[in-house]
């Protein structure tokens, strides 16, 4: 496991994304999270020391995290800089992939944790995503929007609430990541009728 955290935070540094070493579960009496918060609301799936600000793409800098200093934390990616994300809860995930598969539209990687389907997407700015937001008669409270200052766990990191996965692999090399604007429709229009959507859980 530890080797296999290693690779994907050298992996995904190697593609310019950048990451970080975040909190880890901790089970028993001395938990839930090494974040030492009894009530922590998230636990192992959160920034904590370092900083979320400290995320980078130095090959030497994650190796030695993940080599020496955090061997078994969870591979946090940074939002914002060179990948942004949108996520919705699982079965609406699921439908809207089959939805774009139908289109043919191209995506780019998807991530997938007990409750939720990650989509990485092109790199937005706020203002950019606040106006094509403003745009639409309605967004459900379930679509969320990852982006800058934001965080994504990446396989094959475990938090409390369980693992998370790749449900579509980054392709080698850089991986075309779609803009959001195209993906807006369909990831509303699967997420409408979505069961639990409101769950904050990973």
């Amino acid at each position: 496991m530890r080797a296999a955290l290693l690779r994907t935070a050298l992996a995904a540094a190697g593609r310019g994304w950048p990451v970080l070493p975040g909190a880890y579960a901790v089970p028993g009496l001395l938990g839930p999270c090494s974040c030492d918060d009894p009530r922590c609301p998230v636990p192992g799936a959160h920034p904590h020391d370092p900083p979320l600000l400290a995320a980078s793409t130095d090959a030497r800098m994650v190796s030695w995290w993940w080599g020496e200093r955090s061997p078994d934390s969870p591979v946090l990616l940074a939002t914002g800089r060179a990948v942004c994300a949108v996520s919705l809860p699982a079965e609406a995930g699921q439908r809207a992939l089959a939805y774009f598969d139908l289109l043919g539209l191209p995506l780019g990687p998807v991530l997938a944790s007990r409750h939720r389907y990650v989509l990485l997407v092109a790199p937005y700015t706020l203002e950019g995503l606040g106006g094509l937001l403003a745009d639409l008669p309605w967004v459900p409270g379930s679509l969320r929007f990852h982006g800058p200052d934001g965080y994504l766990l990446l396989p094959p990191s475990r938090t409390g609430a369980g693992s998370v996965r790749w449900v579509r692999t980054p392709s080698e090399g850089m991986p075309v990541l779609p803009q959001v604007e195209p993906l807006l429709g369909g990831l509303i229009a699967a997420s409408r009728a979505a069961p639990g959507g409101s769950r904050l859980a990973f």
